[in-house]
């Protein structure tokens, strides 16, 4: 008697898409993981993190290296983000739509305070501009979106170094050069590592001419969806137009357009 087959016959290229997938989610879970870290990860943390075994791990890692989202440590035994991913995460920071809601934001501050204001972020050890809005004064520094500077001369450097992890702000400053640019500038390692203890515990950075001479400024952090501090957001003056102390308060309104910013990162 003639027997029909009714079983489904197996679906090939579904269960290849279904392994593509997973191994995609994984390769995901890898690279929010180091970013998360905010330090070189071990292949032990990874796997601990991301439930992979050795050998996948360290396929994908591979791969991810090879791409450059992945970066191996001097000595090789630590994984951190690589230039491929850094630059990923610059470019969603700067993405048209999101960063068109930034601007605005920055230009409703300036128009409240009447000062330049402007949006920063720490980039490889310096502190990098993302937007800025200027105010309408002739006496004003320019430092237009894409400047570097020193993060221990700057408000804003300076509140990005506060609030990094203990072990990668302690890198960070061990090979920081403390160049003197004013005689305000903080050249000791000691004394600068005691303003970044004050500005976690007060919340904001100021800088008191120590980048320029006549100009001071004033940062809070901006937060991400997590509470991490991804940003610093800033106001800065001619301190012949606007003396620190009265800088300062402003602070209340940078952080009201800090808290607008952050809603643009969740």
């Amino acid at each position: 008697m003639l027997e029909i087959d009714n079983t489904e016959p197996l679906d090939i290229t579904k269960k290849d898409t279904a392994n593509e997938n997973s191994s995609m989610l994984k390769g995901i879970v890898i690279l929010e993981a180091l970013a998360a870290l905010q330090q070189p990860a071990t292949l032990a943390q990874l796997m601990q993190i991301t439930g992979m075994p050795k050998a996948s791990l360290h396929r994908t890692l591979a791969i991810f290296e090879e791409a450059g989202l992945v970066a191996r440590e001097p000595g090789g035994r630590t994984y951190a983000p690589g230039d491929r991913l850094s630059s990923l995460a610059m470019s969603t920071l700067t993405h048209d739509t999101v960063s068109a809601i930034r601007h605005s934001i920055l230009r409703k501050l300036v128009a409240d305070l009447g000062e330049t204001c402007n949006l920063a972020v720490l980039k490889r050890g310096e502190l990098f501009y993302l937007d800025r809005v200027e105010a309408n004064w002739a006496l004003r520094l320019h430092l237009p979106p894409g400047t570097v500077l020193p993060p221990h001369c700057s408000a804003s450097g300076k509140l990005l170094l506060a609030f990094k992890a203990p072990e990668e702000r302690a890198k960070l400053l061990e090979n920081l050069p403390l160049e003197k640019f004013t005689h305000r500038t903080i050249t000791d390692r000691d004394l600068l590592e005691s303003e970044l203890e004050r500005i976690v515990s007060t919340g904001y950075a100021i800088d008191n001419e120590e980048y320029v001479l006549g100009v001071s400024c004033v940062a809070v952090p901006v937060r991400d969806a997590m509470g991490d501090v991804v940003a610093a957001i800033a106001v800065h003056a001619a301190t012949a137009r606007l003396p620190l102390n009265q800088a300062m308060e402003h602070i209340p309104k940078l952080k009201e357009a800090s808290a607008r910013i952050s809603q643009t990162l969740s």
